[in-house]
């Protein structure tokens, strides 16, 4: 993990993330898209995290605050990279930074048929909330 590094997103990194997604993310988002993650990180510019090994992308996550709630999305970890602690990294440097913000709760959003997911948000401490049921509606923009 010495050769691990955590950094925020810059503008230069945008298109190589929107790549990463497509090979080492569960699905797709109506927001995957160069001009929703370009306001992401033109309103919150340490929200997009990275992890990089070797100089490569190995790993994203995206720890929104929005000053009352903490929101985890896009946790990926590149396929060949997987079982080697970059999401558990990503997740405690996410945490990190929601501590520091004030943020006492976080939630993630994870695809019900994304099981991988599921096992990894439950042994990161994350579980479902029996009492809520997420309602969504896509915004027009």
């Amino acid at each position: 993990m010495n050769d691990l590094r955590i950094r925020s997103a810059s503008p230069d990194d945008l298109d190589a993330v929107l790549a990463f997604w497509k090979t080492a993310a569960e699905g797709t988002s109506i927001s995957d898209d160069r001009s929703g993650i370009e306001r992401l990180v033109a309103r919150d510019p340490d929200a997009l995290l990275l992890a990089e090994r070797g100089g490569e992308l190995a790993g994203t996550v995206i720890a929104g605050f929005d000053g009352w709630r903490c929101h985890l999305y896009r946790l990926a970890v590149h396929p060949d990279q997987r079982r080697r602690g970059i999401g558990s990294a990503l997740l405690a440097a996410a945490e990190e930074r929601f501590v520091s913000l004030g943020g006492r709760r976080a939630d993630a959003m994870v695809l019900d048929r994304n099981d991988q997911g599921q096992r990894t948000w439950r042994a990161a401490g994350y579980g479902p909330e029996e009492q809520w049921t997420r309602w969504v509606k896509p915004l027009a923009g």
